[in-house]
């Protein structure tokens, strides 16, 4: 399929002289030097050449295209008194797509998609507070909940003028968006769940000390802490039980272990964790609404995932009996893997909708 928006562009080079002295026979040295440019240039011109030709065969047979730019914008705007950073790309005036991140990305994860994404439909991807490149509110002063995000999540559309879009829910996008989908159901044209819970039975045994934790923060605090945030169980987000571990950039955890090493992110981290409790009291709510509603309904759904049970996926079925269910060759962060598969059944899904 094609990649994205971005401007294509093929040079030619012309006009490439010979290259020689007056004496054709003895060539003096510059002369020799210049005349061995010319053949580069020459040869680097009809390579070019071929090039231009492959690529306008292949987008005339609708293969694929060759970016040569970067047409993502990186903006920020001011919602309820804070800098909110997103990610845009896209006509506009296209379907927009707004894509909801989860722990402890950032709009960064969506990177592969709106390189492959942007030229037929509007991505926007915001940070949440305390990620990313939004600002991060001392935690004393700031509620980090999930109400909280959904409702500066709303603002943040508000702020943007996006009335009606399709929801693209990973980890904590899925609490996020269920809350925005709730508050306001006329926006949402779709819902795409990649790795997201709604369902109690989708966390299975794995969350048992994560439960113990929401009975009694205080003495679980500290083994919560060392779990969440160690650079192991951030490795573990990613690879999972894959065993296929060449395929993952070692860059994608510990760049993300390094985002939670910073000053206030173990605060900020466990007040968010701590309220995932409350995700779990409206899982009813949602799946009552999702039922009721019956969504336009794509679930992407990473096998290798350890952090929720392979049972989730078609949980979301029994709400959505509609619903496009795909179980990929991926770990929670199926994108790491799987980003032009996961593109494409987006993009079908999408033009279904029309």
């Amino acid at each position: 399929m094609g990649t994205s928006g971005i401007q294509e562009k093929v040079v030619v080079i012309t006009g490439a002289s010979s290259g020689f002295g007056e004496s054709t026979a003895k060539p003096h040295r510059a002369g020799l030097l210049k005349a061995m440019k010319t053949g580069t240039i020459a040869r680097a011109g009809a390579a070019l050449f071929l090039i231009g030709v492959a690529v306008s065969q292949l987008q005339g047979q609708g293969g694929v295209k060759i970016p040569m730019s970067n047409s993502v914008s990186y903006r920020t705007v001011k919602v309820d008194g804070l800098s909110i950073f997103y990610r845009e790309a896209g006509p506009k005036d296209g379907p927009t797509i707004l894509l909801l991140h989860g722990l402890p990305s950032s709009s960064r994860m969506f990177e592969p998609l709106f390189a492959r994404l942007c030229d037929h439909y509007h991505l926007v991807a915001p940070d949440y507070p305390g990620f990313g490149h939004s600002d991060w509110p001392d935690p004393k002063t700031f509620a980090y909940t999930f109400d909280h995000y959904a409702e500066i999540m709303n603002h943040f559309t508000d702020a943007l003028g996006l009335t009606r879009y399709a929801l693209y829910m990973q980890d904590y996008g899925g609490p996020v968006g269920f809350r925005m989908a709730l508050a306001h159901p006329g926006r949402i044209e779709a819902l795409i769940v990649q790795d997201a819970v709604s369902h109690n039975e989708g966390l299975g045994a794995t969350w048992k000390p994560r439960r113990a934790f929401w009975a009694d923060r205080a003495a679980n605090e500290n083994t919560l802490r060392t779990n969440l945030l160690s650079l192991a169980t951030t490795r573990t987000r990613h690879v999972g039980n894959d065993p296929n571990v060449e395929r993952y950039d070692p860059d994608l955890w510990t760049d993300e272990f390094a985002f939670l090493s910073q000053p206030g992110q173990g605060d900020i981290q466990s007040d968010l964790f701590y309220d995932y409790r409350t995700n779990v009291d409206s899982y009813a709510k949602w799946q009552a609404w999702m039922r009721e509603r019956q969504p336009r309904l794509l679930v992407i759904w990473g096998k290798y995932d350890l952090s929720f049970e392979l049972s989730e996926p078609e949980a979301y079925r029994r709400d959505v009996p509609k619903a496009e269910v795909h179980v990929l060759d991926a770990g929670h962060f199926a994108l790491d893997t799987k980003a032009d598969e996961i593109a494409g059944l987006v993009g079908q899904f999408m033009k279904a909708q029309k």
